[in-house]
């Protein structure tokens, strides 16, 4: 399989996961605020900004990924979110004395270490889809340097 397949079936799953989440808090907004609020992490002052911050963020970043010029940017910005939902998520699952569930879906139905498990494979999904992303642009440049020399 080519790499810019991988990097392309990567890129969806990441819209896929990030516009589900985003639309499944937005539909039961009040119920991802409050549940922001009783977050240890988040709490109830922060939780108004929180709940409009992150679906609108997943959003965004679906749409860099959507678009090729954006793709590497919207893999970084995916990774990012990603770890940073992870160490939430970790958190909550083993220190945090209260464990609200404030995602979106069906992912509030995992239990919080499967939801962990679920976090890290899709880090290291966006990890891999930008070794990709290089690996493709270093190849590319090859390519273009190796038809200079000998055009």
């Amino acid at each position: 399989m080519k790499k810019t397949t991988l990097i392309d079936i990567i890129s969806a799953l990441f819209i896929l996961l990030f516009m589900y989440t985003a639309s499944s808090k937005l539909f039961d907004f009040l119920q991802f605020e409050g549940t922001l609020a009783m977050s240890p992490l988040i709490g109830e002052s922060l939780a108004p900004f929180a709940a409009w911050a992150i679906p609108i963020v997943e959003i965004l970043i679906s749409l860099m990924l959507f678009f090729p010029r954006s793709r590497r940017m919207g893999l970084w910005a995916s990774l990012f979110l990603m770890i940073a939902f992870t160490f939430y998520i970790g958190y909550i699952a083993f220190v945090a004395p209260h464990q609200p569930c404030s995602c979106g879906g069906v992912i509030k139905y995992m239990t919080w270490k499967e939801h962990f498990i679920f976090n890290i494979f899709f880090t290291l999904l966006a990890a891999l889809g930008l070794w990709l992303y290089r690996k493709q642009r270093l190849q590319s440049q090859k390519q273009e340097v190796h038809q200079v020399v000998f055009t």
